[in-house]
């Protein structure tokens, strides 16, 4: 999407007249600290690097609840993602903020034909979801400032500095990867040091009127890491690498197993595969 500085002040005064936070958004934090965007750093010998990122999630990892909570909560915490939670705990779900959740098998794969032909046992099974990076996304279409861009690994990017919470992304995802920050998440319990919360201060938290997504954990692939969502779930059931690699464990698993995607009939082109008989094909 292509558009002129007149389009883009009239974009960016709309959003500044809806409320969406735009004046917010552009103040600065003293945790966010000058930094060159990934796709602009140089690779170092420790750094992870594949042609086309991608995921492959084993459902039949997934036993308990707890393993879902484990492998939710080590991203959240390492990511700084505010829990905004009612006098009752309950989850205050006008303000959730989230970067990888669990989610039923109907709300996950909407409308999908092989659906009505899955067990129960596949039905009533709940599903971990997260951005799916797509090759073709749509919410780096609709951006008007490119705060959400695609990396070459194929990640797609959210750059919170450039961000004015028009929330046109939001509303182009078609997997509601992405949360908005109505209020300032530091404010969160999980967050404030004066509610017993906890920062990370390895990595930045954002301010009020601001979109914010899972990003595949970029900032630890740049060190060797492995996403936190990776290390935490039980093992095997999150299994990242290059897709583009034919010797590579996921492109294995894709090529050989059954894997369904999330709304593929919408030509996004996920990066996260959903592993959940582990039959072979014919």
């Amino acid at each position: 999407m292509s558009m002129d500085r007149r389009q883009f002040l009239k974009v960016a005064g709309i959003s500044s007249i809806l409320g969406f936070g735009a004046s917010a958004a552009s103040a600065t934090h003293p945790t966010w600290q000058p930094s060159l965007r990934p796709d602009q750093m140089d690779r170092n010998k420790d750094s992870l690097w594949a042609k086309r990122w991608a995921m492959v999630v084993d459902m039949s990892k997934f036993k308990t609840d707890g393993d879902f909570q484990k492998t939710i909560a080590a991203c959240h915490s390492i990511h700084n993602v505010p829990d905004f939670r009612k006098p009752d705990g309950s989850v205050d779900r006008k303000l959730e903020i989230k970067w990888i959740w669990k989610s039923t098998y109907e709300k996950s794969f909407p409308g999908m034909e092989e659906g009505k032909y899955q067990s129960e046992h596949v039905k009533d099974m709940p599903f971990m979801l997260l951005c799916n990076h797509c090759t073709n996304p749509a919410c780096v279409r609709v951006c008007p400032t490119k705060a959400t861009y695609k990396l070459e690994t194929g990640i797609t990017m959210q750059d919170m500095h450039r961000c004015i919470g028009c929330r046109f992304c939001m509303a182009a995802c078609p997997y509601g990867a992405r949360s908005f920050n109505w209020v300032d998440p530091r404010k969160a319990a999980n967050l404030d040091p004066a509610k017993g919360g906890k920062v990370n201060a390895e990595y930045p938290t954002r301010t009020k009127g601001v979109v914010e997504k899972c990003t595949f954990c970029t900032e630890r692939l740049a060190v060797g890491k492995m996403p936190a969502c990776v290390e935490a779930a039980p093992k095997g059931a999150l299994l990242f690498g290059d897709l583009d690699d034919p010797n590579s464990e996921i492109r294995k698993i894709v090529a050989n197993k059954l894997t369904i995607r999330r709304k593929p009939e919408l030509g996004t082109g996920p990066a996260v595969y959903y592993l959940i008989g582990g039959g072979e094909h014919a």
